[in-house]
């Protein structure tokens, strides 16, 4: 029997070229993830000691930084040869041509004493005293920075100011390579920069002769209570395990889209030998009347199954080691370092081996036991050949009940804005869809058919025949295509809604001209007084909030407040002034307050000037309940909280001043401080959306393999079933079907498959994302179901000309036989 099985193997090799083809893929995508994680993680224990090389313990911060005493007080301890400060955190750079340098850029002070630098210098030296800075090697190039040159570092203590550039590093590869420039100061400039009080650690390096654990047991002692006291194996450790933590995750999320891959080419590969087995029915019964038992039959089909997905299993590791390079370049254009190249290790081998050879085993077995279960003597009978038994009773009533709980489950969802209704509907349409698509997706085919036949005639009703003629065929085909059409549908319509949910919130809150925002921090101190001292503008307000005593203390300025208000309880807003304030109507229920009601806050004394609402649902991570919310003028803010800033600025033009001057303004106060953008309304809305733009790109390009091994399996599907109407292809060409309409044939029928799939795939997307919008109203903001029917025309487009395109070889192969060896053939 194996030698039967390997010929007949090399007899069906073309017929499975194409199913094997979805195995290579899916393992591919497998091993493409796996090299990639593999790669980032080995690199993590590489580039964990990176700037602890001569670190021998640690004090680390816990709830506030460590002030500048406690480090003198550790240089004191016994044991201790040298310590310092070390924080990390954000900063601007302002270029030669004057305008900041583009990218995060991270600041890091520098320890002076040589006993604890581990930095890699390329250029020059570290520095050694305050006004010095080092700069990555790669920016000094670029903004054509020489040693001795004054560069300007700014952040959120001020507007930018000279340091000399004393020399460049080598930070490539390690946590402090962003993508952006790295700045190091020393640690007295550091604090100055970001504005923090103190250090986030205190390394230390040992004097000879003591132990690293004594030295632990010492720093302990002085470190006190909330602080955490770290050994160099420690530190090295917890270093590893933030690092693997995050490419962990990272490769979880590869990972789910790679299994959405493998499912799919599951589906193919099932319905692949469903075909062939069938289409070898003679075969198989000469072979029992013969002498072998079915038990030897089924053995042999799965053994055929196993030896295919090995195969195909090498070929998706060689390709998959392919798609790893392409993602080690691609994902640092999308903000994902990828600081180490690509490992293929023993364990990633075996297991893309055992997951292709064990979907193709799986996919193969229900094929290999119906294919059995034919008597030799009536499998020896034409009609045994044709696949044409529909679903059974029982599983098309569980399908529609499992169909209709889903879609019952999506659209309550969509109303009350539960996740896990969400995630429930989805999968049990999705399995709904699977078990009742026998019924379900020859009805839409026939529906889809109606205006081909009136263009096309007979031909088209011929196509409609053929595809609906093996219910189980074509559901399996078009149900391959429903999972990645919609999860890419999903992410489509989520986006778009997600991104419109955006601007209306911009529109509705922001009414002004320009806006100044932080680069991943707040505004600089002094930024929005500059702005306010310039008289070509008018209105200035930073946003700044504080929670206090279990209530939110907002800062607004009287000419904007009144625009995310949506009513007046008492009073009246325009009574707004230094010394008052405007209670929301919760916080005023709750505490008993009315107009004229004396409030204290900070401290101070202020009188309720109105009580107002807003229709902003309190999001899930709250600070403080809906509604308990006090606005008071930016002036009052500033004398109660001096040291709070806030991440945004709004800006408009003084009376009587042009846009194009006050733009003009505040572009000449913004130069000075490289870490704020400016922006107008519309590129303000662009960079809140630019973020989920980039992951629709992200998600749909790794889904997009999903949808790819999908349409295969149309081609796949189409290629067997001309293999298996050949006598009949033959009779249609006899009686005068030109070869023209013989393609325009297997071409809508490939199509209408195609289009059902993909049909079905959008409703299911639009479906869950219905549901994921209302939650995420429900967590806060304005955001409903928008369907970008662009783009979802665009993903059915791009389905029917793959599907046309996947007609081509079969059409041809159809053709190419003579007439009479076709109507000859078996």
């Amino acid at each position: 029997m194996i030698r039967t099985t390997l010929r007949s193997l090399r007899a069906d090799a073309l017929r499975l070229l194409l199913s094997s083809l979805a195995i290579v893929l899916g393992v591919a995508f497998v091993a493409g993830t796996l090299m990639v994680t593999d790669g980032m993680e080995s690199g993590a224990y590489a580039r964990a000691g990176a700037f602890d090389r001569h670190t021998d313990a640690g004090v680390y911060a816990g709830e506030r930084p460590l002030p500048q005493a406690l480090v003198e007080r550790v240089r004191a301890v016994e044991g201790v040869a040298a310590a310092e400060g070390e924080l990390t955190g954000s900063a601007g750079l302002v270029g030669a041509d004057g305008r900041p340098v583009l990218g995060y850029a991270v600041l890091a002070a520098i320890p002076t004493d040589p006993a604890l630098r581990s930095y890699d210098v390329t250029a020059g030296r570290l520095p050694e005293r305050p006004g010095e800075v080092v700069l990555d090697a790669p920016t000094a190039e670029e903004e054509g920075f020489a040693l001795g040159a004054p560069v300007r570092v700014g952040g959120v203590s001020g507007a930018a100011r000279p340091y000399t550039l004393v020399g460049t590093v080598d930070v490539a590869g390690t946590s402090r390579d962003v993508g952006g420039p790295f700045i190091g100061l020393v640690g007295a400039d550091a604090l100055a920069v970001t504005g923090e009080p103190g250090y986030g650690r205190i390394m230390v390096a040992a004097a000879p002769g003591i132990s690293r654990e004594a030295l632990a047991a010492r720093l302990t002692e002085v470190a006190g209570p909330g602080q955490t006291v770290r050994t160099r194996q420690q530190i090295l450790d917890a270093a590893v395990d933030d690092a693997v933590r995050d490419l962990e995750q990272f490769g979880l999320v590869l990972l789910t889209f790679a299994g959405v891959a493998v499912v799919v080419a599951g589906f193919v590969i099932a319905n692949t030998f469903a075909i062939v087995l069938a289409q070898r029915t003679r075969r198989t019964a000469l072979l029992r009347l013969v002498g072998a038992t079915r038990g030897q039959v089924f053995r042999a089909a799965l053994l055929e199954a196993a030896l295919l997905g090995l195969v195909a299993s090498v070929l998706g590791v060689l390709a998959g080691a392919g798609l790893a390079a392409g993602l080690a370049a691609t994902l640092p254009a999308l903000g994902v370092p990828v600081p180490a190249a690509p490992a293929l290790s023993g364990s990633t081998v075996l297991l893309c081996l055992l997951l292709g050879t064990g979907i193709t085993v799986a996919a193969a077995f229900l094929p290999a036991w119906q294919g059995t279960r034919v008597a030799p003597v009536a499998a020896l009978t034409d009609s045994s050949v044709q696949v044409t038994r529909g679903a059974g009773r029982t599983r098309l009533a569980i399908g529609a009940v499992v169909l209709a709980a889903g879609i019952a489950a999506l659209a309550f969802a969509a109303t009350v804005g539960q996740i896990v209704l969400v995630a429930v509907g989805g999968v049990l349409s999705f399995f709904g869809i699977v078990l009742f698509g026998p019924v379900l997706v020859p009805a839409l085919v026939r529906f889809f058919g109606v205006p081909a036949r009136r263009v096309l005639g007979a031909t088209a009703a011929l196509a409609v025949a053929n595809a609906v003629r093996s219910p189980r065929r074509v559901s399996a085909t078009a149900t391959a295509l429903v999972i990645g059409i919609g999860l890419v549908s999903a992410f489509v319509v989520g986006a778009g809604s997600v991104k419109v949910g955006i601007e209306r919130s911009v529109d509705a809150q922001i009414g002004v001209d320009f806006l100044v925002t932080g680069v991943g921090g707040d505004l600089p101190a002094t930024l929005a007084d500059e702005l306010a001292d310039r008289p070509e503008l008018g209105v200035v307000h930073e946003h700044r909030s504080r929670v206090v005593d279990g209530m939110e203390i907002r800062s607004v300025h009287p000419e904007l407040v009144g625009r995310g208000l949506s009513g007046v309880v008492a009073g009246d807003v325009d009574d707004l002034r230094a010394g008052t304030v405007l209670a929301h109507r919760e916080l005023a229920e709750a505490r008993g307050w009315s107009v004229g009601s004396p409030v204290v806050l900070g401290g101070r004394t202020f009188r309720v000037a109105a009580v107002v609402t807003a229709d902003e649902p309190a999001p899930a991570a709250a600070r403080v309940p809906a509604g308990h919310l006090v606005d008071v003028v930016g002036a009052d803010f500033a004398a109660l909280f001096p040291a709070v800033r806030g991440h945004l600025a709004e800006v408009d033009p003084a009376d009587g001043v042009s846009a194009e001057r006050a733009r003009a303004a505040v572009e000449t106060v913004v130069a000075r401080y490289p870490t704020v953008n400016l922006l107008d309304q519309a590129a303000y809305k662009k960079m809140l959306t630019g973020t989920v733009d980039m992951l629709l790109a992200f998600v749909t390009a790794l889904l997009g393999l999903a949808v790819v091994i999908a349409l295969v399996g149309v081609a796949n599907t189409l290629s067997l079933s001309v293999v298996e109407r050949t006598r009949e292809h033959a009779v249609l060409r006899a009686v005068g079907l030109t070869r023209a309409r013989m393609r325009a044939m297997l071409a809508v029928e490939a199509v209408l498959t195609a289009l059902v799939g993909a049909v079905l795939g959008v409703a299911l997307g639009i479906g869950v994302s219905a549901g994921a919008m209302a939650f995420v109203a429900k967590i806060g903001g304005d955001f409903t179901l928008v369907l970008p029917w662009g783009r979802l025309a665009a993903i059915l487009a791009v389905a029917v000309l793959a599907a046309l395109a996947a007609s081509v070889l079969p059409a041809r192969r159809a053709l190419a036989r003579p007439v009479v060896a076709a109507l000859g053939a078996e």
